[in-house]
């Protein structure tokens, strides 16, 4: 007697692989229309221009909507919280593909990861400007980021300056100010 258990297993093992097959011949054939679309939209700007049209094509484009990946300060917060909780310096991939394992994102996505990888290099940027973090360069000349830590180190630059030069000032000077 065979084990209806197993027998269960196959067939919903042999489904999932049938369905792979399927969503990946989807994707082809959106792939091949997308060449497809691509092709006739050259071949239109082509047909515009010899036919003396001069204008920015590009202008007469419908507005794309704006793809928003992050609530306000989520990236940020995510970031942060990345770099405290780690071992050592980390890449802005690393940290990209964190906060997208954190979030439940597929970080298999190639694309995905390169657009995520960019916004986390800006919002990181901004953070050592600011003084939260700071950047160094591996053997490989990739940036590395790290969380500052001190008191002096996160207060902001121009602050910071301020804050030594009462530092070094004696405390009747710092009452006259």
């Amino acid at each position: 007697m065979p084990n209806r258990t197993q027998s269960t297993q196959d067939n919903t093992i042999s489904g999932l692989i049938r369905k792979r097959a399927d969503l990946f011949g989807e994707a082809e054939r959106i792939r091949d229309r997308l060449a497809e679309i691509r092709n006739d939209l050259t071949a239109l700007d082509r047909t515009l221009v010899v036919l003396g049209h001069t204008g920015n094509l590009d202008e007469a484009m419908p507005r794309q909507k704006r793809n928003v990946l992050f609530g306000q300060g989520e990236l940020s917060r995510g970031l942060l919280r990345e770099l405290r909780d780690a071992d050592g310096p980390m890449t802005s991939r690393e940290l990209a593909q964190s906060v997208l394992a954190l979030r439940g994102d597929d970080v298999r996505d190639r694309r995905y990861i390169s657009e995520v990888t960019r916004r986390v290099s800006k919002a990181l940027r901004v953070h050592r400007d600011e003084g939260r973090v700071r950047s160094s360069i591996d053997p490989s000349g990739n940036l590395l980021w790290s969380r500052r830590l001190g008191r002096t180190d996160i207060i902001a630059p121009a602050t910071k300056a301020m804050h030594d030069k009462r530092a070094d000032s004696s405390p009747d000077e710092s009452l006259k100010g």
